[in-house]
């Protein structure tokens, strides 16, 4: 599995092109915004995006579906505790940014096991709560892609309306710290770390 990761929007959210190099099947992770530039990067490679898959509804993860599904078609995947955030302002927190996002609803409600395959390549839906009430992961024996859960050094902020500190760290210690160290985490904003560089350092794990 190929990955392109691109900053975009004014807070610099992490979109992910994720596709497989032989069938050059893709699915497009977290199009918060720039939707130009990331169907530029998509016909670049002469992708086919069967998936855009938002890691949670918030609006700067969420900010260029629209654009990016008119372009190629793909089902919008969500997880079904955040799926009504796609469609309300209020709630995806797009209205404080005046931008009001109401549209595209999600054509897929994802569940915590599911399975999402592109191409010869599979990543599985951990549903890891704290961040939003529906945020996700999405894991593979490779990489991990953690949306606003965990990040290199620090967690996902708690202090928007579902969120829980209790339930993020819960979701991080239980889900993502038993993958392997090596794979390589690609969080929702800044570097990429790996797994068992969260486990030593990360100062919200090490007490």
């Amino acid at each position: 599995m190929k990955v392109i990761m691109l900053p975009v929007g004014p807070i610099e959210a992490n979109c992910f092109v994720v596709y497989d190099e032989e069938t050059k099947e893709a699915a497009v992770i977290d199009p918060g915004a720039d939707g130009k530039r990331i169907i530029q990067e998509i016909n670049k490679h002469d992708l086919k995006v069967k998936y855009i898959i938002n890691t949670h509804g918030h609006a700067d993860h969420i900010g260029a579906n629209l654009d990016v599904k008119n372009s190629t078609g793909a089902s919008l995947m969500i997880h079904e505790e955040d799926g009504a955030m796609l469609t309300d302002a209020n709630s995806n927190l797009s209205v404080f940014m005046g931008r009001g996002i109401t549209k595209p609803a999600p054509d897929v409600l994802l569940h915590e096991g599911d399975v999402i395959e592109i191409g010869s390549s599979t990543l599985k839906v951990v549903h890891t709560p704290g961040h939003t009430k529906g945020g996700i992961c999405l894991y593979n024996e490779e990489v991990c892609f953690s949306g606003d859960t965990l990040f290199a050094g620090s967690i996902g902020r708690t202090d928007f309306p579902g969120g829980s500190y209790g339930e993020i760290i819960n979701s991080i210690k239980t889900k993502l710290m038993p993958l392997a160290d090596e794979i390589i985490v690609y969080p929702g904003h800044g570097p990429a770390t790996t797994i068992g560089q969260e486990r030593r350092t990360n100062p919200f794990l090490v007490k």
